[in-house]
């Protein structure tokens, strides 16, 4: 009996995939296996953002943000609560969940 029908990979015919170190442990997880996600936040935090506006000559100047593609081993995935354990039936459920939307 097989758990998962792509084996917890995205690996077709392939033979062997690059390992990718995740953010989180630094473990050692093929590229294919680990689990991706992008990670857009602002260079500046928001404490002292304000500050920086207070002492600054421009009135509306956007700090630029910063793009990262983070890396997690399934283990950091499940414990940081990026992905949940699934139950069988829920499992063989492909279509992505709903994102959140902000703007309304």
């Amino acid at each position: 009996t097989i758990k998962r029908r792509n084996h917890g990979r995205n690996k077709k015919g392939r033979g062997h995939v690059k390992f990718v170190r995740c953010d989180n442990c630094f473990q050692a997880c093929p590229k294919d296996k680990a689990i991706k996600r992008f990670q857009i936040r602002p260079m500046v935090e928001a404490a002292a953002l304000r500050d920086m506006n207070e002492a600054s000559v421009y009135e509306s100047y956007a700090i630029p943000k910063i793009y990262l593609k983070v890396h997690y081993c399934v283990g950091c995935a499940i414990h940081g609560k990026i992905v949940a354990v699934r139950s069988r039936v829920n499992r063989r459920i492909r279509t992505p969940p709903p994102r959140p939307r902000f703007n309304k």
